[in-house]
């Protein structure tokens, strides 16, 4: 039986077409391309893209997508991952109750040595008969509270004198000359998701080559963000009908200017 790769490997050399050929028409890279065909599939890339490129590539050379996925899917690659759970377990507390055990079924020295060690409470004080005095706080009580009140004035006037003394001079403000118009922005670049849609702009070098990332993230569904525009970008995203760009306060699908799915497109310089 023939692995991923050779079937895509063969079904490429019957249409006659090279893999950069293949790469120019699928936008995907053709490194990637030549992985796939080699049944290497870790390309760095999250599964969703790994699946959305065999997807594409199976379809560009007329073989059954499905059965690419389902084979795919027997090697332990395309298995959606367990999401954890919104509630996180931080320990467990175990919390054992001893049984309970009757008041007759205790021996008459277990009684003894309990009355030994728990020291007898004082009876509180009752009221005189016929006395018409009333009962007011403890003295002690109200002499501690009244210490600790007294410490604690004396603490805070200290911390205002010593904020008045060292704290009371400010140095004068300096006086900064008013600032001019602010400086005009540079080219932007408005991502708009429609969608959940995972996006990734990269500059584009002057071989035509890769440069640095610009932007990667993840947009939810309605939101936007606006990111620099240098010049020439690569622009990716995971789902491009989910993907609008507003230029020059204009606004096109992704989706609509390079087809649906998994896509990679380039954007030419402001």
């Amino acid at each position: 039986m023939q692995t991923i790769g050779e079937r895509l490997e063969e079904a490429r050399k019957k249409k006659g077409v090279s893999l950069r050929e293949a790469a120019e028409v699928t936008k995907i890279r053709g490194d990637y391309l030549q992985k796939f065909e080699s049944n290497h599939f870790d390309i760095g890339l999250t599964e969703i893209y790994v699946r959305g490129f065999l997807r594409t590539y199976a379809n560009f050379l007329k073989v059954p997508s499905d059965r690419i996925l389902a084979d795919y899917a027997t090697l332990g690659r395309g298995e959606a991952r367990p999401r954890p759970s919104a509630r996180e377990i931080y320990g467990r507390l175990d919390v054992s109750t001893p049984p309970f055990e009757s008041p007759a079924a205790r021996t008459s020295a277990e009684e003894g040595e309990a009355e030994d060690q728990v020291p007898a409470r004082p009876a509180p004080p009752r009221a005189r008969p016929g006395s018409s005095l009333p009962t007011g706080p403890d003295p002690a009580k109200v002499f501690l509270y009244a210490k600790w009140g007294a410490i604690t004035v004396a603490s805070l006037i200290v911390l205002f004198l010593i904020k008045g003394i060292f704290f009371s001079s400010s140095p004068e403000p300096v006086k900064r000359p008013a600032s001019g118009p602010a400086a005009p922005k540079g080219p932007q670049l408005g991502l708009v998701a429609t969608g959940a849609v995972q996006v990734t702009l990269r500059r584009k070098n002057a071989d035509d080559s890769e440069g640095e990332i610009v932007y990667t993230g993840f947009l939810a569904a309605g939101e936007s963000r606006s990111v620099p525009r240098p010049g020439a970008l690569f622009v990716e995203a995971s789902v491009a009908e989910n993907l609008e760009l507003e230029i020059n306060g204009k606004r096109y699908n992704l989706g609509q200017m390079l087809g649906t799915g998994p896509r990679r497109g380039q954007l030419p310089a402001p």
